[in-house]
Order: C-alpha cells, then sequence, then structure tokens
C-alpha cells in the first residue's frame, strides 16, 4: 500500500473493530448510484483494509451483462471517480468478490438465481448467511423487491436492509413505505440513508458541541441571536426533471438535509453517544418545530442567467420540464424550536438551485456585547461573534471575532479565527458513502434515520405546502446565478438582519 504522510494527529487512536463477514447485493447495481458512489466508496473501503476478508458484493439489476462485464463497467468507475489512486492490486482483491445477475423484479425464476447466487458465496466467500441489501431502486419497486427479500429470509445471520432517499412524497407515502418494510424487517434492520449524515463535517457538529465545555453553556436562547443554514447548489436539475417536477427542492432537500442539520445542531446532548440516544434527541427537535405561517416561507424558481461566466437557461427552459411549471427550486423559511432551549430564536433556512454558488453553511451569531464601550474605535461597526461551521466545499470551522488593529489608537475589526480539516489532519476527507456503508456492515445505525424522524420531517413538510395548492406563483423570481428571490432577502430584513454571504 502507498505510503501515506503521518498525521501526529492520528497517533494513539484506536482502530475501528473491524466488520463480519456479509455479502452486500446491490438491486439497481447497473445505475448512476452505483457508479459514481457506491463502488468508488467499496474501493475505498478495501483500499484502506476495512472491509473484512470474507466479503462478496453482488450486482443485481435489469441491464445484461455477464459479472466480468459488469466488473470492467465498475472498474472504469472507480478509476473514473475514487479519491484515491487507482491501484491493481487493489482492485483484483476487490473483483474476486463481485458476481452479477440481470433479473426481472417481477419473476419468480430472478429471485431464485438471486437466492442460489448468495448461497453459493456463503460456501465460496465465507459470508455466512449475513446479508446486507442495498436498494438502489426506484420507490415504485421498493414493495416488490421487500416483499420477495422477505419471503426469501433464512435463519441464518442477519439482514440489514439499505434504503435510498426519497422516503415517500408525503406523510402518507412515507407511512406507507414504513409499513411495507416494517412487514418483512424490524426497525433496527432499517437503514434509511441520508449521506449528509455520513459527511464528516456533519460529524464534527456533534463534537464541536459536546466534546469542547466551552461551546455548551452558550448554545442556547440567551446567547444566540439567531441561526442561518443554507444549503446552496450552483448547478441545475442535470437532467432530472421527472424526479425534480414531483418533488421541488421543499421535498429534494429541505424534507431530508435541511431538517437534519437543523436537528443535529439544535438537539440536546444525548446520554450516550449511541444509535437510539442520538436519533432519540433529534426527533425532540422535529416534534418540537411549529409550522411557519405564509408569511414565513419563500419560493422561488431560478430563470435565465450566468453561472460563473457561462449562461445558463431557466427552470422552465429545463428539458423535460413544463413550460408553465410551477415547481419550486429555492425554498427559504423562518422556524422555531419551541423547547426551553431554543424558544424565540429563529432559524433562518435555505436551500436552491442554481445559487451564486455551491455551498452549505451554519452560522451561529451570538448576541452582542450588552455595554461594548470599544463601539467608537470599531473599524466595521464592531460586529457580533458568529461561529461557522462549513460542511462543504470548504470543510472547517470559523469564529468571527472582534480584535485590536496593530498600531495607534484602538481600532476594532472583526477577524476569523480558522480551522480547516484539510490543513489540520493532512489527508482527503472520506466520502459520505464509505463511513455510511461501513456503518451498516458494522451495525450501527447512528447516521441513519429512523422512521419516526422521518415521518416528522415530512409532517412539517407537508403542513408548509398544503396553501400552495391554493394560489399560483409568478414565477421565475429569482435569476440563475443570485443568492435567491427577494422576498428571501426580505425575510431577514423585517427582522433587521440579512443572509450570510460566506
Amino acid at each position: 500500500m502507498t505510503e501515506v504522510a503521518e498525521n501526529p494527529l492520528l497517533e494513539g487512536l484506536r482502530r475501528r473493530r473491524t466488520a463480519e463477514p456479509c455479502a452486500l447485493t446491490i438491486f439497481g447495481a447497473s445505475g448512476d448510484l452505483s457508479q459514481r458512489k457506491l463502488f468508488p466508496a467499496l474501493y475505498e473501503l478495501a483500499y484502506r483494509h476495512l472491509l473484512p476478508e470474507q466479503f462478496a458484493v453482488l450486482g443485481v439489476a435489469r441491464s445484461q451483462m455477464s459479472s466480468e462485464e459488469f466488473a470492467d463497467k465498475m472498474k472504469d468507475a472507480v478509476a473514473h471517480h475514487a479519491r484515491d489512486e487507482f491501484r491493481e492490486d487493489v482492485w483484483e482483491w476487490l473483483c474476486e468478490c463481485i458476481r452479477y445477475i440481470d433479473a426481472d423484479f417481477a419473476d419468480e425464476e430472478s429471485w431464485d438465481q438471486v437466492a442460489a447466487c448468495l448461497s453459493a458465496l456463503d460456501e465460496e466467500r465465507g459470508t455466512r448467511g449475513n446479508r446486507v441489501y442495498y436498494l438502489a431502486i426506484p420507490p415504485s419497486a421498493f414493495e416488490l423487491v421487500v416483499t420477495n427479500l422477505g419471503k426469501r429470509r433464512s435463519n441464518e445471520g442477519w439482514t440489514r436492509v439499505i434504503v435510498e432517499k426519497p422516503f415517500g412524497h408525503d406523510l402518507a407515502s412515507s407511512r406507507e413505505l414504513n409499513e411495507t418494510i416494517g412487514a418483512h424487517f424490524s426497525e433496527t434492520e432499517i437503514y434509511r440513508i441520508d449521506h449528509y449524515l455520513g459527511k464528516e463535517t456533519v460529524q464534527n457538529m456533534l463534537v464541536l458541541r459536546f466534546a469542547n465545555g466551552i461551546f455548551e453553556p452558550i448554545w442556547n436562547r440567551q446567547f444566540v441571536d439567531h441561526v442561518q443554514i443554507t444549503v446552496a447548489e450552483s448547478v441545475g436539475i442535470e437532467g432530472r426533471a421527472g424526479f425534480y417536477e414531483e418533488a421541488g427542492a421543499i421535498r429534494d432537500v429541505f424534507q431530508n438535509h435541511l431538517l437534519q442539520l437543523l436537528a443535529l445542531m439544535a438537539m440536546e446532548p444525548p446520554i450516550e453517544f449511541d444509535a437510539e440516544s442520538v436519533r432519540n434527541e433529534k426527533v425532540k427537535v422535529l416534534r418540537a418545530m411549529h409550522t411557519p405561517g405564509p408569511k414565513h416561507v419563500v419560493r422561488g424558481q431560478y430563470g435565465p442567467g450566468f453561472i460563473e461566466g457561462e449562461e445558463v437557461p431557466g427552470y422552465r427552459e429545463e428539458e423535460g420540464v413544463a413550460a408553465d411549471s410551477t415547481t419550486e427550486t429555492y425554498v427559504g423559511a423562518k422556524l422555531y424550536v419551541d423547547n426551553w432551549r431554543w424558544a424565540d430564536t429563529p432559524f433562518y433556512v435555505r436551500t436552491g438551485k442554481r445559487l451564486q454558488r455551491r455551498e452549505t453553511a451554519i452560522a451561529i451569531q451570538f448576541k452582542r456585547a450588552p455595554h461594548p464601550p470599544f463601539e467608537a474605535g470599531s473599524a466595521d461597526g464592531l460586529r457580533p461573534n458568529v461561529l461557522l461551521m462549513h460542511i462543504q466545499p470548504d470543510e472547517g470551522v470559523s469564529l468571527e471575532i472582534g480584535a485590536k488593529v496593530p498600531g495607534q489608537g484602538l481600532t476594532i475589526r472583526t477577524v476569523h479565527m480558522d480551522f480547516l480539516y484539510g490543513g489540520a489532519f493532512r489527508t482527503g476527507l472520506p466520502e459520505a458513502y464509505e463511513r455510511l456503508i461501513l456503518d451498516c456492515l458494522l451495525g450501527d445505525t447512528t447516521l441513519f434515520m429512523r422512521s419516526d424522524e422521518v415521518e416528522e420531517q415530512w409532517a412539517l413538510v407537508d403542513a408548509i405546502v398544503a396553501p400552495w395548492q391554493r394560489d399560483r406563483p409568478h414565477f421565475p423570481n429569482y435569476e440563475a446565478g443570485s443568492w435567491g428571490p427577494a422576498a428571501a432577502e426580505d425575510l431577514l430584513r423585517r427582522d433587521g438582519r440579512s443572509w450570510r454571504r460566506h
């Protein structure tokens, strides 16, 4: 294995326990997710010797090809998308684990083939009947696949099912999906994946709060003025018109990624850092959120504009989008968490497509000092302290403080104390899917969503979108390459605040 520059911050840290032997079956294995995320993640885990020695991967999809052809296709995907150098010895080890079956999910014979192949892998690879099923398939196929998996369960080994979002399109369909999967698998066997929770910087939010004694005492309404959460994308819908016309920004990002960031930021300290304790506290936050009124929600749709100097079309000009579409590509809202810690503290959240730049960040703005004696000497209005958590792309944490400008007199300017992951640890951050796949192999559900979390998120979204059925918005209402509609700026301006430009 290639030598990696020694990192003093890793010295003395114990290695995680290794996963038990198992077979990972990916349904929808020929699709984009497998090529861009899943197989590159498996390669990275193999590169670092984090996969069990007795391991197998079975790809199942409609596309007709042999196991060798499938492996070659995944090899090209890994060479293109993996974050580490491509090494033949690592790939050869992983390639020996790979099998493929072209299958029709409605055909009983196909299911018999899948079962026979997994049994053969138990013999060849020593996977001991332990199964992980990854459902990288459309929601419409879930019931058929889950039912067949449930019918063919064996008593040997353990079983885990990874479910990709969307988890329904509203509260009713989410409950129906949970009932369908729950009829065959217990809650502890179901891993609802939200890749944002696998990001190192998202997990660092919990470490920042609960491993550092200086932050938790001021992490409340007495010291925090307000919180801003931004999940901005500069890309458009990238050929996903069929999905996006049904989902929009509120179902694509707001319902899952954005609300999960808010829950992690606002939750109470868990009793232990285990799956149930962490998820219990997140659910409490989601239950404490009240539905914002129409005046506290902004939706938008991008028109033509420029991104990094390149002209891009408006949403209605995208291929597959209706010319009079009222699907939102931007959502901004003012939310409240009605509990003891956060009462009357506004959480301003926004997410959108074709915004000025790609950025996910949480800004916690603290209240001003009650009687600053230095007001006259401030060069920039003596701004309040802000703790910035950069989730992507520049992963790290920054604290804004006032400091004296060198020289005579007492002039004060806001400066940044920065922590950057790349600089501190001198290593690339693992991709979210690496962490999440490994956690599933280890049986750790901490970073996966529980059914009650998902249902609470959908209950809030359903309440927000209900009034939208009765009006017709004036779209498009923001240019591609801007920071969203003017109404989003007004949302904060009415409170004497403004969105941060990080």
